[in-house]
């Protein structure tokens, strides 16, 4: 008599996961002129410390973490993280119009550019601990995107950050519920 193979599945699915956003349009995609200086603020927002890679990349860290056992979860975390993916799709659109150049790496006061790396990651080991650590990590991005705005002079650059700043504290309500 044949054996049958026992095979561990996933019965979570993803199928219906869109990005969590803000129902609020965004604006126009555009700058005033080429400014590299610009380019490499928005290099930070892109792939620095905290940023939207770091951000995309624990978002996933956390979804495949919790899939097995806590799905509704796991499908709000990848929600979030496809909305941070289109942060960072944005921000590259803005770094390519102000003459900058889309890379993993960001140029310091010192001169030395850094690359991204995972160890930028707050990988934790409980959902609590995961939903804790996006919580700070959204909290950290908005204070970053603040500080940003107010060093860069032009209107429509602004007007995408105040718009990805709504996402982020919409996400923050909903990590909140999340902890609840």
């Amino acid at each position: 008599m044949e054996e049958k193979e026992k095979l561990l599945t996933s019965s979570c699915s993803f199928r219906q996961v869109k990005p969590i956003l803000a129902d609020l349009p965004y604006p126009p995609t555009q700058v005033q002129e080429k400014n590299p200086h610009y380019a490499g603020i928005l290099g930070y927002d892109y792939c620095g410390q905290v940023s939207e890679m770091s951000a995309i990349m624990q978002y996933i860290n956390c979804e495949n973490r919790l899939a097995l056992e806590k799905c509704s979860a796991a499908r709000v975390i990848l929600g979030i993280a496809m909305a941070e993916m289109i942060h960072l799709q944005k921000l590259g659109e803005l770094i390519t119009l102000l003459g900058g150049t889309v890379s993993f790496a960001v140029r310091q006061n010192n001169g030395r550019m850094y690359t991204w790396t995972p160890e930028y990651l707050n990988l934790q080991d409980s959902q609590g601990k995961m939903i804790a650590a996006g919580i700070e990590s959204e909290k950290a991005a908005i204070r970053q995107y603040r500080m940003h705005i107010k060093m860069i002079r032009d209107p429509h650059i602004n007007a995408v950050l105040s718009r990805i700043i709504q996402d982020e504290e919409y996400h923050i309500m909903l990590l909140q519920a999340l902890a609840q």
